[in-house]
């Protein structure tokens, strides 16, 4: 296995809060929120969930001790969001941790106060909860998942591993992730220009439009798929990877999850690293630090997974450039 570490372009902001501020704890007892945008039986999520908790206890941290967390799982569904945020927020919680964008979306909608440090967030500024990502301002801050550019650099390992493909549909929710249009879809459509495939623009509300799309991919010869990940496809994914495999459709996917369950081919931030370096932030804002403070910070670890069982079910030969360069291969 390899690791590949990037380095961010704001790096050292969230080195560890001193060891001599650590030691002053507060008598009082702090709220932690923790707003999820996936579902509560999702392993992936938990184990993220869990180096996060585990990064605050290192920090000093201790729930039911001189920390109360308060937490909630959206499941992928809007309507949960909007009742969770505004749950969290009025129980006037000292920071909330919140995960996506549309979690973030919904808790910013309910707080312009209560600091809120986010994790697996596109476009901040575009999204209107920064002002920029070197000072932010207002009451948040956090981690980016990506930058504009992915969804080419997910076009151009699947044609290297699937050299057939002719027309490539990139698949969203626009409801739980309103920022692929603009920050997405140029670098998709550039790279799908440069590699001469045809570029397919395939908005999902419901598991009956996730059915239409993939099927009619199939249909299709030299077709595959470029998911963008959001809470709405992440809660699908069993379902996703079924039709994928079920009408032969290469695909690729933004996180390890999806080709440890069977789908083709993942590369994408490395999500573990995201909730523990989120630990941090929240530890020095209960300490008194303040979000304009502390800078949106870049993803720094990526991964690449390979499911070489689902590539032979698809015909596909592994390119070595790929076995390589993957940091997993799942065979």
């Amino acid at each position: 296995m390899k690791r590949r570490d990037f380095i961010t372009l704001l790096g050292g902001a969230a080195a560890a809060w001193p060891v001599a501020a650590r030691a002053q704890q507060s008598d009082r007892v702090r709220r932690v929120g923790v707003l999820m945008g996936f579902d509560e039986n999702d392993p992936e999520a938990k184990s993220w969930l869990s180096g996060f908790m585990q990064g605050l206890t290192e920090l000093g941290w201790s729930d039911g001790r001189n920390m109360r967390m308060d937490l909630r799982w959206a499941a992928g569904n809007p309507d949960r969001m909007r009742t969770f945020a505004k749950e969290l927020v009025d129980l006037q919680c000292d920071v909330i941790l919140s995960q996506t964008t549309p979690v973030t979306a919904a808790l910013h909608r309910e707080t312009q106060t209560i600091p809120i440090i986010f994790v697996m967030v596109a476009d901040p500024v575009g999204s209107g909860f920064v002002a920029s990502v070197a000072r932010p301002s207002g009451n948040l801050t956090g981690f980016m998942i990506w930058e504009p550019s992915m969804p080419g650099k997910w076009l151009e390992l699947l044609t290297e591993i699937a050299p057939a493909v002719r027309r490539v549909a990139i698949m969203f929710n626009p409801d739980t992730a309103p920022y692929v249009t603009s920050y997405s879809l140029p670098s998709f459509e550039a790279a799908a220009r440069s590699f001469q495939v045809e570029p397919i623009v395939a908005p999902v509300h419901s598991d009956a439009e996730i059915e239409t799309v993939i099927a009619s991919l199939g249909r299709e010869p030299r077709s595959g798929l470029v998911l963008q990940g959001d809470p709405f496809t992440e809660v699908r994914r069993a379902l996703i990877i079924l039709l994928a495999a079920r009408n032969n459709v290469p695909a690729i996917y933004p996180n390890s999850g999806w080709a440890r369950d069977g789908g083709l081919l993942s590369f994408g931030v490395r999500m573990g690293d995201e909730f523990r370096r989120a630990a941090p932030y929240v530890d020095r804002v209960l300490r008194g630090a303040k979000p304009p403070d502390l800078p949106v910070q870049l993803p720094v670890k990526f991964e690449m997974a390979l499911n070489a069982k689902s590539a032979k079910a698809l015909g596909l030969a592994l390119p070595p450039s790929i076995q390589l360069r993957a940091d997993e291969v799942i065979e």
